[in-house]
């Protein structure tokens, strides 16, 4: 009869047991930086049906919310607040613009700066808080201000890491 391999702690997701390091070959659902990737791409799927109506991807609502925190930012500062290098940054600026929902204006004191603003049309398009219907689908209720603690606290600590390791 041929023997069964053991159970490691870490074949099981849910144990809490860090994946085996060396030579073994760690299990996919163990790797944190994989479970917030995919819960990235879940929240991208969860908004589709909230935003497609609206002509919006997710990355276009969040550039939205973003730019209602601080209006009147430049594209680099916004661009920092979402990770996004202007290259990237730059069309989907452009397809909000050309939807109504933000201005964007050369900077009189620095003609290299573009500066946006929302319009009436994006504010009130964030007053509808498409999100929210989202958070209710998902049944976080309580649990969403700790999971968002969280996970902030962890981006904010490997940002520090990548600072210190240039």
């Amino acid at each position: 009869m041929p023997k069964t391999a053991a159970k490691r702690p870490d074949d099981d997701p849910g144990s809490g047991t860090p994946p085996t390091r060396g030579a073994e070959i760690r299990s996919l659902s163990n790797f944190l930086c994989f479970a917030v990737y995919s819960a990235n791409l879940a929240f991208g799927r969860a908004y589709k049906p909230v935003l497609d109506p609206l002509g919006l991807t997710y990355t276009q609502y969040i550039a939205l919310v973003a730019l209602a925190q601080e209006d009147n930012q430049t594209v680099s500062t916004l661009g920092e607040k979402l990770f996004l290098e202007s290259n990237t940054l730059t069309p989907i600026l452009k397809k909000l613009e050309s939807l109504g929902f933000l201005e964007r204006r050369r900077d009189p004191a620095d003609e290299r700066q573009v500066r946006m603003r929302l319009t009436l049309a994006g504010r009130q398009l964030l007053e509808s808080d498409p999100g929210l219907a989202v958070a209710e689908a998902a049944d976080l209720g309580e649990e969403l201000g700790e999971l968002q603690q969280a996970v902030a606290a962890l981006r904010d600590k490997l940002l520090r890491v990548g600072k210190a390791a240039r």
